[in-house]
């Protein structure tokens, strides 16, 4: 595996964007996966991530990790302009870093995961002038327990939600209401969100929904006390209601922010509610691991 760090895919409000890639070994073209880091739109950069190099670039897949603009620098839709920046950015260095251009996945976790699934979903909006000539459709989506509805988060959180064996969950603050106006949300769009449904809308991704929309893989834990697992169905129901391909995965006994885990997979399979797009009202009880879904998931769509 060969590593190419503070790679400049943007220059957007005058300053360097940067990436870093992972090439795995082998002539290519490779299948390129883009990870979104998450932090609630506000923290975080494109090290906060599992091993990249270890579990997907040493598999096969060229692995690119992005910084983008956070809320206290700029508000939405700046991060969703980024990562639509950074797709075709790698187009355009395809050539260069034996990419393939036609096989390009997005995954994220949390604020990365929202952001992975309106840049997939929504079409020609939120595009700027960088990189022009390239287009920004990607072809698979995998969503780590990201938001969807804003205006939906506190009826239906549980902060009393409490992970079996989650080590990453444990570490976070407690979650506070999403409608304060010093809340995650609220300082992503700019307001307090009860006071701005029409930007709320804009940044849902279950709104730009279409039956030609790329497969997506949502994963989420059922103690997740900071975002609830609600947010994941309703992204998938409108996939399904559509006629998209999507898989549901609700995982039981995780909280927030475990894709973060070196370790996740260590213990063996975990259990996880199992739905899929072509008949979403059946659920099956599965056991697997985490990673290796999410690889074979990739496998499966970019080839």
């Amino acid at each position: 595996m060969m590593r190419h760090d503070d790679l400049v895919y943007s220059r957007a409000g005058g300053q360097d964007r940067l990436a870093d890639l992972y090439l795995p070994e082998g002539a290519g073209p490779h299948p390129v996966i883009l990870f979104l880091h998450g932090g609630g739109w506000r923290f975080g950069d494109r090290r906060l991530a599992p091993d990249l190099g270890r579990f997907f670039a040493d598999k096969g897949f060229a692995m690119v990790s992005i910084d983008y603009r956070l809320s206290d620098e700029a508000k939405f839709p700046a991060a969703v302009i980024d990562v639509k920046t950074a797709i075709r950015w790698i187009r355009s260095v395809a050539g260069t870093y034996a990419l393939n251009p036609r096989a390009i996945g997005l995954w994220g976790s949390s604020a990365g995961a929202h952001l992975g699934a309106l840049a997939a979903l929504s079409g020609a909006a939120f595009r700027s002038d960088e990189w022009a000539g390239f287009p920004d459709d990607v072809q698979a989506v995998a969503d780590g327990y990201g938001p969807t509805d804003f205006l939906q988060i506190d009826g239906h959180q549980n902060p009393d939600a409490l992970p079996g064996n989650d080590p990453e969950s444990a570490r976070l603050p407690p979650p506070g209401p999403s409608a304060d106006s010093g809340s995650m949300e609220s300082r992503f769009i700019g307001a307090p969100i009860n006071e701005a449904p029409e930007v709320v809308a804009r940044a849902n991704p279950a709104a730009y929904a279409t039956a030609g929309a790329c497969p997506f893989l949502i994963l989420h834990g059922d103690c997740d006390a900071h975002v609830p697992q609600h947010q994941s169905r309703l992204l998938f129901r409108a996939l399904a209601e559509k006629g998209a391909e999507a898989e549901f995965l609700g995982i039981h006994g995780l909280g927030h922010g475990f894709l973060n885990r070196n370790d996740l997979d260590d213990g063996g399979p975990h259990r996880m509610e199992r739905r899929l797009s072509s008949d979403p009202d059946a659920a099956n009880e599965v056991e697997a691991e985490i990673f290796e879904t999410i690889r074979a998931f990739f496998a499966r769509t970019l080839g």
